[in-house]
């Protein structure tokens, strides 16, 4: 009688194995170490610079305010529901601010880690040397004079002449380490990364910028309704704003007028603002110069000379006499000649409540010919006003406009007195014309010359330049130091009075210079007496 018995599956005899849950703490856990780790910053480094982009494409609110208005209202449709997405604020956004402070937790939570284990490796003694160092991708073995003991130390001088770290965990070993610059690079690139991100925030919420146009001989003061354009962080109280005055005094431009000269006809060689600068109210007015690269501190924020042209004095009365607008009005240039564009809009100078404005071209060296009015160069030589006039709705929808451009769409051009044509203004300086149809008349008095002057106040930028320089010497570090470990061991040649030395070497990363620093370390060897 045989008895057979059916094999049994073990897995038949136990119970479902149940997987382990990771339960809310372990989430958050196993969270933060994919927001720390080196992956996710790259990642989040890159998102950044990707959502900088609309930055570089749309125009933004906060540098051109009209710009951004025109493009929406040409685009009806992907304007609004761009506007709504933030792609014409995008520095300051909701989704570029949530990857922004997502990248700052992912450094910080990465750098001081690693920072932690980089000062502890620092303080570390070099590890023990292998049994067998001819396994080591570089290795070399000699035999020099001397005793075991006398060679030794010999080696620890080559080593140290070498910057190396050395320690003997026995009689007959040396272990060596250097390059720890290499990851103290690493991670003050990555921690100086950190202080730029700081510092950008810093400046965003606590600092702002504002441009003026001044002509020479007229005023302003650090004050919110005195700027032409004011961009203030969330923070910023324009209520605080340190209560500095200036007066353009004079503004000085130089153009090359030596045809034989080195440099190019007509071409700016400087440009110099001089102003009556009073730091508080009631303190005596100091005499400074701003300049192109000459900034003038003012204690508030530091002014900034970032642009300059002609500002003709226009006056225009109506058809009683009475002035509607008499004012230095700026150009803009538009070519190295400074032929310039501008536009004069007068709110109640027409007829029956209808605006008058108009547009055209300032022309410091001004000639006429068959290319049409054009400046021929860039001094204030033979000026004049070449001018279209417009009547009608100046601000049509109520949407901001350039101060240098003019509206159309709801004005009707005037044409000359005959009604033949269109009318064209030619002007210079101390002549006015007088308009058709009882529109009154339009005298151009004279020019002067206008300054942009930006002031900044951004109370991150310290911290932000040395940052960045910090990033730059972290970077060469990290890419020229040589993370390298050398082990050394000794032991009695055949030959009496003699030593063999075995020699190896391993490196961090690919380092195809690891021969050679052995060879370095052998020739040392061999010199020392």
């Amino acid at each position: 009688m045989s008895l057979s018995t059916q094999p049994t599956d073990p897995r038949t005899d136990r119970d479902d194995v149940t997987q382990p849950t990771l339960g809310p703490l372990g989430l958050l856990r196993f969270a933060w170490r994919q927001l720390t780790s080196m992956r996710t910053a790259l990642f989040l480094l890159l998102l950044l610079a990707v959502a900088a982009l609309p930055g570089s494409i749309f125009p933004q609110r906060s540098i051109d305010a009209v710009r951004t208005a025109d493009w929406i209202a040409r685009h009806e449709t992907a304007g609004p529901w761009l506007d709504r997405l933030g792609f014409f604020e995008v520095y300051a956004s909701p989704w570029f601010a949530a990857i922004y402070l997502l990248l700052f937790v992912s450094l910080v939570g990465c750098v001081l880690p690693r920072s932690k284990v980089h000062w502890k490796a620092m303080r570390s003694q070099p590890p023990r040397a292998p049994r067998r160092l001819e396994r080591l991708a570089a290795h070399e073995s000699v035999t020099v004079d001397g005793a075991p003991g006398e060679v030794l130390e010999q080696v620890r001088g080559a080593l140290r002449s070498g910057r190396f770290r050395t320690h003997s965990h026995d009689a007959t070993t040396v272990s060596a380490e250097k390059g720890y610059l290499k990851e103290t690079g690493n991670l003050a690139f990555h921690l100086a990364l950190i202080g730029v991100i700081v510092g950008m925030a810093w400046g965003h919420l606590l600092g702002w910028k504002a441009d003026i146009i001044l002509p020479v001989g007229e005023s302003m003061a650090n004050v919110a309704a005195r700027y032409d354009t004011l961009s203030t962080g969330p923070l910023v109280d324009p209520a605080d704003f340190e209560p500095f005055q200036m007066t353009l005094t004079r503004f000085d431009a130089e153009f090359e007028t030596d045809v034989q000269g080195k440099g190019q006809f007509g071409s700016p060689r400087d440009f110099t603002a001089y102003v009556d600068f009073t730091k508080s109210p009631g303190a005596k007015a100091e005499k400074k110069v701003i300049r192109v690269n000459g900034p003038l501190e003012t204690g508030g924020g530091t002014a900034f000379l970032l642009g300059n042209g002609y500002a003709p004095r226009i006056t225009v009365k109506d058809a009683q006499g009475n002035v509607t607008y008499s004012d230095a009005t700026p150009f803009l240039a538009q070519d190295n000649n400074y032929t310039s564009v501008g536009a004069v809009k007068v709110a109640g100078a027409g007829p029956e409540g209808k605006q008058l404005g108009f547009a055209g071209l300032f022309l410091p060296t001004a000639v006429l010919d068959d290319r049409g009015p054009r400046s021929v160069f860039p001094d204030a030589l033979e000026p004049a006003l070449a001018l279209s006039a417009f009547e009608g709705t100046l601000f049509p929808g109520g949407r901001p406009q350039s101060v240098y451009s003019l509206d159309t769409a709801e004005m009707t051009q005037l044409e000359n007195k005959e009604g033949t044509d269109l009318l064209r203004i030619w002007l210079t300086p101390g002549q006015t014309y007088t308009l058709p149809g009882g529109q009154g008349s339009i005298t151009f008095d004279g020019v002067q010359r206008f300054a942009g002057i930006s002031v900044r106040n951004d109370p991150g930028k310290e911290l932000t330049l040395v940052s960045s320089l910090v990033a730059l010497l972290g970077l060469i570090l990290s890419l020229t130091v040589r993370r390298r470990r050398v082990f050394v061991r000794v032991s009695p040649a055949d030959d009496e009075g003699r030593t063999v030395v075995s020699i190896g070497g391993l490196a961090k990363d690919d380092d195809e210079g690891m021969s050679d620093e052995l060879e370095d370390v052998l020739i040392r060897l061999k010199e020392r007496p």
